[in-house]
């Protein structure tokens, strides 16, 4: 596996839990899995855990993200020699998204290694369905296109996905799978009081609480739920809002709520630990996803998990509307409707439970783990 992130090092977003709950489960299966993954200075080098083999890079992080990124992956090329010389040969290499594009492309020319790649989303879907002219994001797009050209199987974790990355860069049918994310069943549910965690925040106890969770960026839709609260506030004065999440975005929903005069009912608290972020699964009375895309949408699942009932636009395909959650459009007006829906009551517990069925039946790493096991094989084959 080659990687950005992991949770065993640097964390950034949903690539690093995936990369590592996923090679956790190859692990369990009976495979030997060794993960190539940057290094945040807290760990060793080289180390096992869970199983799973860490080779982490140390690499010259100045400038922008794609020079970041060739330097890492000069840093990934000497490290996967001297851990092929150690350990032998491998009979696939795995890379996920564009971050590790160049190190792949470098050892299937140099040494011809073929790899598979893995889209977790794509540039035009994080600038929110739209091509930025900005250098960096057209060389990202670029590395994106490269990848699934130079791949020789392709996964994505959605329909929505599978259709955006053919639409963009004319990957053929026989190169795509589609292999869903998952979670653990039980990662975010706890046996906790939820007015103790409210209490905690100033919020009273019987207050309904509506919960964002995600990178504070334009893809992800803050500013469109912070919209909406003037409009759920003015159904029901007391509902408060919690966000949870980093982004170029988050100093404008600031300035928006305090524009909008609804400051007093958002709880703005960046990036939060594990921790905090699981006891607000638990505590909050629903959760957002006002996404204007969606490659997958992890946060459903966890919030399923925490059997929460779950309003997401209709960019996010995993909710089926009224019975695991509510579906709106990606407009203020329809996000409050639907929020205003389950704070009534009339999206009852049921909704959060239907959601938790699916974690344990599809969405779990074993089932995940199968599906990939099945490209690999025919990766091997060929």
């Amino acid at each position: 596996m080659f990687s950005w992130e992991s949770l065993n090092a640097v964390k950034v977003g949903g690539i690093a839990p995936h990369v590592t709950e996923l090679s956790e489960a190859l692990v369990e299966k009976g495979h030997e899995v060794h993960i190539i993954t940057r290094n945040d200075g807290k760990h060793d080098v080289h180390d096992v855990v869970n199983g799973v083999h860490y080779h982490r890079v140390v690499y010259d992080p100045s400038g922008d993200i794609i020079h970041q990124m060739n330097k890492m992956c000069d840093a990934m090329y000497s490290m996967f020699l001297d851990v092929r010389d150690k350990y032998g040969g491998f009979d696939v290499l795995h890379g996920h998204d564009w971050h590790p594009i160049t190190v792949l492309c470098r050892l299937k020319h140099e040494f011809n290694l073929p790899f598979v790649l893995t889209y977790h989303s794509t540039e035009w879907g994080r600038n929110g369905n739209s091509h930025n002219p900005d250098p960096v994001s057209q060389e990202i797009a670029h590395r994106e296109w490269l990848g699934g050209y130079e791949s020789s199987e392709v996964i994505v974790t959605s329909r929505v996905l599978y259709d955006e990355v053919v639409y963009l860069y004319q990957i053929p049918d026989y190169k795509l799978s589609i292999v869903p994310n998952g979670t653990h069943i039980d990662k975010i549910r706890r046996d906790i009081d939820p007015g103790k965690i409210k209490e905690r925040y100033g919020v009273h106890p019987l207050t309904p609480v509506v919960l964002f969770i995600g990178r504070m960026s334009y893809q992800k839709g803050p500013d469109l739920l912070v919209e909406s609260i003037p409009i759920v506030l003015d159904h029901r004065w007391d509902v408060q809002f919690v966000f949870i999440g980093e982004g170029d975005m988050r100093s404008y929903c600031e300035h928006l709520a305090g524009t909008l005069g609804v400051s007093d009912t958002c709880h703005f608290l960046g990036y939060a630990p594990d921790e905090v972020a699981i006891e607000w699964y638990n505590a909050c009375d629903v959760v957002c996803m006002p996404s204007r895309n969606e490659p997958f949408g992890i946060v459903v699942l966890e919030a399923w998990d925490a059997g929460k009932p779950v309003v997401a636009s209709d960019a996010v395909k995993l909710v089926d509307n009224f019975k695991n959650g509510v579906v709106v459009y990606k407009y203020p007006e329809s996000i409050a409707w639907g929020i205003n829906y389950v704070v009534d009551g009339l999206g009852d517990g049921s909704m959060g439970n239907f959601g938790r069925e699916l974690v344990e039946t599809k969405y779990n790493w074993t089932t995940i783990a199968k599906g990939t096991l099945e490209v690999y094989n025919r990766f091997i084959k060929d």
